[in-house]
């Protein structure tokens, strides 16, 4: 997931609350991010901040602190603002009360992801004339044209987007304009 969670209002830069932590028993369970849980590595779960943003999460009413990475959702508990994976609530002095309040501050923002990028594929050949071919002749009605090779195979690609909705309706046109080419379709040419 990238940017904040739908239908959940952005964090401030700082906010206050309980902190609560989970450990080994969900170890080598898949985090909501995707990635494998350890419960030895400094991480945590939030419900809106972005996956890989780094968090400083002080102890209330001491310099205590601790940069975790977030890579999970929740806590499920309405009370709690975060929940630290073992290894960064045993240093925090968590473990024992199993809660304490927390002030949550964002130190690094999540690394942008790179934007999608669409294309409408018109055809793939294992001859590369006839990519070409297909190329001159898209090229007379269409922009952004390319031929693209993909092992022993020659793909003929028109458009280059970010955004999906222009791409589809890119393949209409492409598929209105021959017989030939009513099978194009829309392709993630990068994400």
């Amino acid at each position: 997931m990238c940017g904040w969670a739908q239908d959940q209002p952005a964090p401030s830069a700082e906010e206050e609350g309980l902190a609560s932590w989970y450990g080994p028993s969900f170890d080598g369970l898949r985090s909501a991010s995707g990635e494998i849980f350890d419960s030895g590595q400094l991480t945590a779960a939030h419900r809106t901040l972005p996956f890989g943003t780094k968090v400083r999460v002080r102890k209330v009413g001491t310099p205590q602190s601790i940069v975790v990475r977030i890579n999970d959702r929740g806590p499920f508990v309405e009370s709690r603002i975060i929940d630290l994976s073992y290894a960064a609530a045993r240093q925090l002095g968590v473990t024992d009360p199993g809660l304490i309040r927390v002030a949550v501050e964002i130190v690094e923002k999540a690394p942008l992801p790179p934007p999608s990028v669409f294309a409408v594929r018109v055809g793939t050949f294992r001859n590369p004339d006839n990519a070409r071919r297909t190329r001159d002749l898209m090229q007379q009605k269409f922009d952004q044209v390319s031929v693209q090779r993909a092992g022993e195979f020659w793909r003929v690609l028109v458009g280059n987007t970010t955004n999906q909705a222009e791409a589809e309706s890119l393949a209409s046109a492409v598929r209105m304009s021959a017989e030939a080419y009513r099978s194009a379709y829309v392709v993630l040419v990068a994400q």
